[in-house]
């Protein structure tokens, strides 16, 4: 059956991120963004920085980041979330039908390990466009519609993989 696939992307610009407790005796450290000294109980390194958790944020929608995982991402001088980071540079792939590179906030379709733009998701034989709930056949790496694939069995007689 036909179903929405979702999203991926690989990310290159990931740091991590560390919640160190605040020992008593040390001199407190400044904070990267405000420029405050770091007078709570616990601190955030990252970026080879000390942050109050209050401050470090995403650029974009303002969550903090100590508290949405272990990782930021950073580019174009922005801190970013990981949801805002795929969303704004990310990168799918490429499309198992056009070749061309799909955005990774774009809604994909997904057979097996192949990921296809939703517009190149057709019978690769005769071009029917498939609608939610359809189904497709899988055959060497190719979609195909039931009246194709029933007819490559006629003329090979090729097992069926139905998805």
């Amino acid at each position: 059956r036909l179903m929405e696939g979702g999203r991926a992307a690989a990310a290159r610009n990931v740091s991590s991120i560390q919640m160190l407790s605040v020992q008593p005796d040390t001199k407190p450290k400044g904070c990267a963004g405000c420029n405050r000294k770091i007078k709570d109980r616990y601190l955030l390194k990252a970026l080879d920085k000390y942050w109050h958790e209050d401050c470090l944020k995403c650029a974009c929608c303002d969550c903090r980041l100590g508290e949405v995982g272990s990782t930021l991402y950073t580019k174009a001088n922005l801190i970013l979330c990981r949801r805002d980071y795929l969303r704004l540079f990310g990168v799918t792939g490429n499309c198992a039908a056009c070749s061309k590179l799909i955005p990774a906030f774009e809604m994909v379709m997904r057979a097996k390990d192949n990921v296809y733009h939703l517009d190149c998701f057709a019978c690769q034989l005769c071009n029917q466009r498939f609608c939610v709930g359809d189904k497709f056949f899988l055959k060497n790496n190719m979609i195909l519609c039931q009246t194709d694939y029933e007819e490559g069995l006629m003329k090979e007689g090729y097992a069926p993989q139905v998805r």
